[in-house]
């Protein structure tokens, strides 16, 4: 999976920006759930995605700080995407994973309720978040509509993926 996720980051730009040409590359995604919705993050931020092993508690860490662990004798910073988000709080389960990616300063891992895959958005199948407000604002580029094309031809409804800005999402709140 490692060299999948390499090969990938080639094609994705660090953020979609605030346009989406309509010459523009795909974009690959990974989606993934957190309190029944669907996030997504860019594909070329995620390092490495991990079971979940045992987390050490950091006394006095920020509350979206679960706490540490060990990724082939690194120390990692473990962050509650719920927490960080403002969403209701759950027990992990056995489908929850640790998605590590890179903040720009450390590799920090993101606990998630469950990966779904990933997914090839073009630009007709991105809608950026101009619209967005509240809490989430700062966090949301935009909205993916993975196969919106094919949903139109078939008469399904196109999945909806709230595509998440890595750079804003791991800023150190203060």
């Amino acid at each position: 999976m490692t060299e999948e996720l390499t090969d990938a980051r080639s094609s994705l730009p660090a953020a979609l920006g605030d346009s989406v040409p309509e010459d523009a590359t795909i974009r690959d995604v990974l989606s993934f759930t957190l309190a029944d919705e669907i996030y997504a993050l860019p594909l070329g931020s995620i390092h490495e995605i991990l079971k979940t092993p045992p987390i050490t508690h950091v006394p006095r860490a920020p509350e979206d700080v679960l706490g540490i662990i060990s990724v082939r004798g690194r120390i990692t910073t473990v962050l509650d995407l719920r927490r960080r988000l403002h969403l209701e709080h759950e027990p992990s389960s056995a489908r929850a994973r640790i998605l590590l990616v890179d903040s720009g300063v450390e590799l920090l891992g993101l606990l998630v309720d469950e990966v779904h895959q990933v997914h090839r958005l073009t630009p007709a199948e991105v809608e950026l978040s101009s619209m967005v407000s509240g809490e989430l604002a700062d966090y949301v580029l935009g909205i993916g509509r993975p196969g919106v094309g094919r949903a139109a031809e078939t008469g399904a409804s196109a999945e909806l993926l709230i595509l998440l800005d890595p750079e804003s999402l791991l800023k150190r709140m203060s």
